[in-house]
C-alpha cells in the first residue's frame, strides 16, 4: 500500500470519527472506544474552526501512525537457489550449465555473539530449486554481533536426486555460505520482511565420466 493511500485512509477515518476526536485533547489518549460522543452544541462550536480541525488531524495521524508502527512485525528471510552442477564444471565453482535442484534441503544456522547456536531451521527447495527461509522467532540480543549478516550461514543438507547428491563447497555450501543484503523487502499492512540472499549453492553429480586427454 502506497503512502498516499495510507494518508487518504487516515484522513477519511479522521472525518468519520471527528466528533469523537473533539475530546482527544482533553483525554490525552489514542483510544476512542470508551469516549462518549459530545453534545451537538459542542460539536457545532468546533465544526467550523479550521485551526481546530488542522491540529486534530495532525494529532490523529500521529496517533494512528504510532499505533501502526507498534503493530507491524518484521521477519528475517533468507532466500537462494540450489543447483546440480554440470559434469563439465566438476571440480570448479562454476555453475555454467547447472540445473536447478528441486526438493533439496538446506539448513540455516545462526550463532549468537558468544558463538553458540541461537537459531537453526531446515528448508526445502521448490520445483525451481528456490528456497525461501523465513526465520520465525529469530531474535538478536546484540544488534551488530547477532545481526543476520554476521550470525547466519546456509549449509547444504541433502539432495533427493539419485545421480546428483554429492555436496560441493561452491559458495561455501559445505562450510557455511554467508548471507548478503540486496536491498529487498516485502511489506504488508502489519507485516514486513527483510530479505537476505545466500549462494547460489550446488550439489555435484556422482557419476561424471572421467576426463581423458586425447
Amino acid at each position: 500500500m502506497s503512502d498516499i493511500h495510507v494518508h487518504l485512509k487516515l484522513i477519511q477515518s479522521f472525518f468519520t470519527h471527528y466528533d469523537q476526536l473533539l475530546l482527544y485533547i482533553h483525554s490525552g489518549s489514542c483510544s476512542f472506544n470508551s469516549i462518549e460522543r459530545p453534545s451537538s452544541q459542542m460539536a457545532t462550536q468546533h465544526l467550523f474552526s479550521p485551526l481546530v480541525k488542522f491540529f486534530l488531524l495532525l494529532a490523529f495521524i500521529s496517533c494512528r501512525c504510532s499505533q501502526a508502527a507498534e503493530e507491524v512485525t518484521a521477519d528475517v528471510v533468507v532466500e537462494g537457489v540450489v543447483y546440480c552442477q554440470s559434469c563439465d564444471r566438476y571440480g570448479s565453482w562454476s555453475l555454467t550449465g547447472a540445473e536447478p535442484l528441486p526438493s533439496a534441503k538446506v539448513g540455516i544456522a545462526c550463532k549468537d555473539y558468544k558463538g553458540g547456536i541461537s537459531y537453526y531451521k531446515a528448508f526445502t527447495t521448490d520445483q525451481h530449486g528456490y528456497f525461501y527461509g523465513q526465520l520465525k522467532g529469530f531474535k538478536m540480543d546484540h544488534y551488530y554481533l547477532d545481526h543476520p549478516l554476521q550470525a547466519c550461514t546456509v549449509h547444504l543438507l541433502s539432495s533427493p536426486h539419485p545421480t546428483c547428491n554429492l555436496m560441493s563447497n561452491v559458495n561455501w555450501g559445505i562450510d557455511g555460505a554467508p548471507i548478503r543484503y540486496e536491498n529487498k523487502r516485502l511489506y504488508g499492512e502489519t507485516y514486513e520482511a527483510v530479505i537476505y540472499a545466500a549462494g547460489p549453492l550446488a550439489f555435484r553429480p556422482n557419476n561424471c565420466p572421467v576426463k581423458t586427454k586425447d
